[in-house]
């Protein structure tokens, strides 16, 4: 949050607390949450880069409503969803004291959000800026649509007039405001108005909300984030010390005698205070009723617009509306004009209509649609809780670092080491270096298998060597049996007179190396016993079908270890407490662990294919 932010969602939240009439276990918060978040809450600077923000947001609630949605969101420490903002630029938005538009870097794509904004300079606010870079994509509010606002002289005349002529004629003026923004707006125009009309002196104004008595301690204390009218006039006197307006606790404290002004909470004239007056006003034509900001749809204030004959009070009667109601928009929300004229300068490729009602979205759409028609911008206004895809190509580029950066590559040498990604940038290191410039370590595996082979050893040297470049002899040190080395990767060793092992350190290369001598060793292997089918005439398909059972048993022992035979035929295989059943007919597998499934899976497909008979050319 911003400082100003900070300091006013204090106040706002604990306001909600205090007047909210949900039973305790349906409220989504409390005062003493509200104590505990404060210390959690990270403060961003206008105008300065926050680089490696780290945001976590887990979704716990979302509401849908015709107008208007919010989602809720329960902070979690780095645990479900982690946005790395390489850089988080705040810019003023002009909405409220405090509100930012944010421009965010995601891996080169800049996405620019501008929240609630306004590029109309207030009585005391600036206009939200424009900002130095072009986004790629701009995720905009859509409120007003394709309505457009009077100019702001124009307004404030209106809402003078409305009031003086109200008060001279001796009726009451209610005007229903937020606690936050446009109530400190509106009262700056009231101040001042009442200071150049001597007239007006006796008549009083209040502002009845104890909220809004308390934001206007954080509008004094941040005054230098405000525009250069109310900073210049500080300078002289503070500009929210008011006059001729005074706070109204509640109520039962107002003599409603005579001619007043009464500014009060909440906007919608749904509850509160701004109801009650309406309730105690509304039957007489000497009052008037000023609508100052956005109305909801389905509250007593959109409703008032239509100047319905009669409304129905808090009290269930039906009573007749014949004060004046006037509707003028001090709406900080940007209209048409601003939101083409902002889109027009920032020049983004995709837009993102949000926070609007479907069928004001749906106008504003069309008619950008028309306006951005030489550009091929592409527009989009999603539903509450749809997704947006949008893809982008971009150059990935991966720094050498650490050993490898100490020597210059020649043009066409090939530089060798471990590609690392950390967010969203890529380096290259040697394997030594892993440890030190990331959190990653390099391991070794150092694999051997055992292969039943009862045939003469020098049959595997002879055929390795009519297959691969290199392959050299030699003997074991420690037992005195012969073993070849493959391409100085694979080590093939005689460990009796039926089976020799292999051994490699595995490695993409390593193990296709691996598994060719296997199926070499297989075939081989094969060939030995067909010379005594032929010389033993005897010999049946079923014992020959045994041998081939025993071949695949003990190479899934070599694999697995605990290897037996289980009900129906059944292979049952257990690696450290996982269990898969294997049908060597159909080659089907059943385990509850998907992971040793399929590597059961895999490596019967393997050995089938090694112990299949090669059919000899020509035949």
């Amino acid at each position: 949050m911003t400082h100003a932010t900070k300091a006013i969602y204090k106040l706002l939240l604990s306001d909600y607390v205090k007047v909210s009439k949900v039973s305790v276990e349906d409220m989504l918060f409390d005062e003493q949450d509200i104590l505990r978040s404060m210390d959690k809450i990270e403060i961003l600077h206008m105008l300065r880069t926050h680089r490696s923000l780290d945001v976590t947001f887990q979704r716990i609630n979302v509401q849908r409503g015709a107008d208007m949605s919010f989602v809720s969101f329960k902070i979690k420490h780095k645990l479900l969803l982690l946005l790395q903002l390489k850089l988080s630029l705040p810019l003023l938005s002009g909405h409220v004291l405090g509100a930012a538009m944010f421009m965010v870097d995601i891996a080169g794509v800049r996405v620019l959000y501008t929240g609630d904004y306004s590029r109309e300079e207030d009585r005391h606010l600036r206009a939200a800026e424009i900002p130095q870079f072009s986004p790629d994509i701009c995720i905009i509010e859509s409120t007003y649509g394709v309505q457009l606002h009077q100019p702001r002289h124009i307004r404030e005349k209106r809402f003078t007039d409305v009031i003086h002529s109200t008060v001279s004629q001796g009726g009451r003026v209610l005007i229903p405001a937020y606690a936050l923004g446009r109530a400190q707006e509106l009262l700056l125009i009231l101040d001042e108005f009442w200071s150049n009309h001597p007239e007006l002196h006796s008549v009083p104004i209040y502002y009845a909300s104890p909220l809004a008595k308390k934001c206007m301690a954080v509008y004094q204390t941040y005054i230098n984030s405000m525009n250069e009218r109310i900073r210049s006039q500080f300078a002289s006197s503070n500009p929210f010390d008011f006059k001729h307006i005074s706070p109204l606790k509640s109520i039962e404290n107002f003599t409603d005698v005579g001619p007043s002004v009464i500014m009060a909470s909440p906007g919608s004239l749904q509850s509160g205070l701004s109801r009650q007056l309406f309730d105690m006003w509304c039957s007489d034509k000497k009052n008037a009723c000023v609508l100052p900001g956005y109305v909801v749809e389905g509250t007593l204030a959109k409703t008032l617009i239509n100047e319905p004959k009669e409304v129905t009070l808090m009290n269930g009667l039906t009573a007749p509306l014949n004060m004046q109601v006037h509707y003028i928009s001090f709406s900080a929300h940007a209209d048409f004009a601003q939101t083409s004229a902002f889109l027009d300068e920032v020049m983004p490729p995709n837009i993102v209509l949000v926070h609007g009602e479907a069928h004001e979205m749906g106008r504003l759409k069309q008619k950008l649609v028309t306006q951005f028609a030489d550009r091929n911008t592409k527009i989009m206004m999603p539903k509450n809780c749809q997704s947006v895809e949008m893809y982008f190509n971009s150059e990935k580029m991966a720094k050498t670092i650490g050993r490898l950066a100490e020597m210059t590559p020649e043009m066409g040498e090939t530089a060798s080491g471990l590609l690392v990604k950390k967010g969203f940038t890529y380096q290259i290191m040697a394997p030594e270096d892993l440890h030190v410039f990331s959190q990653l370590s390099t391991s070794t595996i150092n694999q051997r298998i055992m292969i039943p082979y009862a045939g003469a050893f020098g049959v595997i040297s002879h055929r390795l060597k009519q297959i691969y470049e290199s392959v050299e002899s030699s003997v074991d040190d420690e037992s005195g049996m012969p073993m070849l080395r493959v391409h100085d990767r694979v080590t093939v060793k005689q460990e009796s007179d039926k089976h020799i092992s292999l051994h490699w350190t595995s490695d993409p290369i390593s193990d296709m190396v691996s598994d060719s001598v296997v199926a070499l060793v297989l075939n081989i292997s094969r060939e030995i016993p067909k010379v005594v089918v032929e010389t033993e005439a005897m010999k049946t398909e079923e014992e020959s079908e045994k041998r081939v059972e025993k071949i695949i048993h003990a190479l899934l022992v070599s694999l697995f270890g605990d290897v037996k035979f289980g009900e129906n035929g059944k292979l049952v295989i257990n690696v450290d407490g996982n269990v898969a059943h294997l049908d060597k007919q159909s080659g089907e597998v059943e385990s509850e662990n998907e992971g040793l499934k399929e590597r059961v899976r895999t490596a019967f497909r393997r050995i089938q294919s090694a112990v299949k008979p090669i059919p000899l050319s020509g035949s």
